[in-house]
């Protein structure tokens, strides 16, 4: 399993950025996706989950109607769409994969929110 995301940088507050996660080395559309964050000094948490089919998606409540969880099947790619982004939303953003009780995850992608 490989999990590479991509995508991040430095975005003034109100701005946007679109990560996105290439997987390989597993049947992609048969798993759920998420996305985590990880804030200076603060535990890691998720952000977004989007099912194998594409259809079903959660987010956490501090993201709900900013962030767009969505995936592509044909490329394996899974991608968050961060609008009206907050100095809060400053984290490393990673990409997850549980397949069979085990967590895979990716190096992470740097997000910084500042004026």
């Amino acid at each position: 399993v490989q999990l590479v995301e991509s995508g991040g940088g430095l975005v003034q507050p109100g701005g946007s950025l679109r990560l996105s996660c290439a997987a390989s080395g597993f049947t992609f559309s048969s798993y759920a996706m998420s996305w985590y964050r990880q804030a200076p000094g603060k535990e890691r948490e998720l952000v977004a989950t989007v099912a194998g089919a594409g259809v079903s998606t959660n987010y956490a409540d501090s993201v709900k109607g900013r962030f767009t969880i969505s995936r592509d099947n044909a490329k394996n790619t899974v991608t968050l769409q961060m609008n009206s982004l907050k100095p809060e939303d400053t984290a490393v953003y990673y990409c997850k994969l549980r397949k069979r009780g085990v967590d895979y995850w990716g190096k992470g992608t740097l997000v910084t929110v500042s004026s």
